[in-house]
């Protein structure tokens, strides 16, 4: 590592940081952009201190630029945050700057520092300290359990279809409740038992039956956990028309633990990819569909919308009133996922207070 003598008074130091598994590399530039120096830290607590106490020498920091505030980088954007320090969220370089400059963990380093110092990057990080945190590991793990669920019973089907006709007759015409009970209560064999198709073909229902149920069994724990802790967070959210926990928890943990961080709606809106694109070009003036942004979060605002259709006089009225001034159904459903978003926002930032309808003359 190489870096210049103590800095002179008045100069200010930005840090970029690029994040691995085990290894952090920082880049220290002053407030012109010259380059300071460079650190090698693990991704310990001390290699944290390290970096922090390497920079502070360097000089009083403005920011530090760290990438996979999401991932790798999140106990260091923590423990920086909690000391004080302005941490910016900073993208991955694009492939032309690759192209252009080469790829290295140090390089990587270098351009994060300048993306702060040029003010390209200026996004704040989740704060990933509090409930919101905690609904994103536990709708993690229910959402796993919901798609092995799937799985578990796409898989009985699909063994029922080519089982003997004993076996396939004695559960034909059962609800699915029904079925996977009398699968789960078919008899235990032992390996050495495993020698007719029949055989095989319980054993199997069996286990795939049993796991079915555990699974269930798990979700709706978690479930438990996630309406409580929803509530606890943003009351305002579970009481708006068509969300409910799993959809709350998604906005949480879109938002994360400090919503605020999002200077506007329009930056959530933009968030949840609910925001038309402006793509217009000399003499056409047009926006396209917003494909971006958290995919979550806008399958959330749609499965909302949906609800809200069948159930909420205001939303249907809404519906009635853009359809007769020629609009379609995707775009009315479209400009509803926008005005719910903005719903969700407030909520977000404001968890006490909520409406759920529309302005008049909407």
């Amino acid at each position: 590592m190489t870096s210049m003598p103590y800095p002179e008074n008045g100069r200010r130091i930005t840090v970029g940081v690029d994040t691995h598994a085990d290894v952090h590399v920082a880049v220290a530039l002053d407030q012109v952009g010259i380059r300071l120096g460079e650190r090698h830290i693990p991704t310990t607590e001390a290699g944290y201190d390290e970096i922090e106490r390497w920079a502070l020498e360097l000089g009083p920091v403005d920011a530090f630029g760290v990438e996979g505030t999401g991932s790798y980088g999140a106990g260091l954007a923590r423990l920086l945050r909690r000391r004080g320090h302005r941490v910016v969220e900073v993208n991955r370089p694009d492939r032309s700057t690759r192209r252009q400059r080469g790829k290295s963990d140090p390089i990587d380093a270098e351009i994060a520092a300048r993306a702060v110092l040029a003010g390209i990057a200026t996004a704040t990080p989740k704060s990933g300290d509090g409930d919101a945190e905690m609904i994103r590991m536990l709708k993690l793990t229910r959402d796993s359990a919901v798609k092995a669920q799937t799985q578990a019973i796409n898989q009985i089907r699909s063994i029922l279809v080519t089982a003997p006709a004993s076996l396939r007759e004695d559960l034909a015409g059962l609800t699915t409740a029904t079925m996977l009970n009398r699968c789960a209560a078919l008899p235990e064999l032992h390996d050495s038992a495993v020698a007719a198709p029949v055989a095989a073909a319980q054993f199997a229902l069996r286990l795939l039956a049993r796991r079915y149920l555990q699974l269930r069994g798990e979700a709706s724990q978690i479930k438990t956990h996630l309406r409580r802790l929803t509530d606890r967070a943003a009351p305002a959210l579970t009481a708006l028309a068509g969300v409910g926990p799993d959809g709350a928890a998604t906005f949480l943990t879109a938002a994360g633990d400090n919503p605020h961080r999002l200077h506007s709606e329009a930056a959530f809106a933009a968030l949840c990819g609910a925001s038309p694109i402006p793509a217009s070009s000399g003499k056409t003036n047009r926006h396209r569909l917003n494909r971006g942004g958290n995919r979550q979060a806008n399958a959330a605002l749609h499965r909302a919308v949906v609800v809200r259709l069948r159930w909420h006089e205001p939303t249907q009225n809404y519906m009635a009133r853009r359809r007769a001034l020629g609009m379609t159904n995707r775009e009315v459903m479209r400009c509803l996922k926008r005005y719910i978003a903005r719903g969700v926002y407030h909520a977000l930032v404001q968890p006490r207070q909520a409406t759920n309808d529309l302005p008049d003359g909407a």
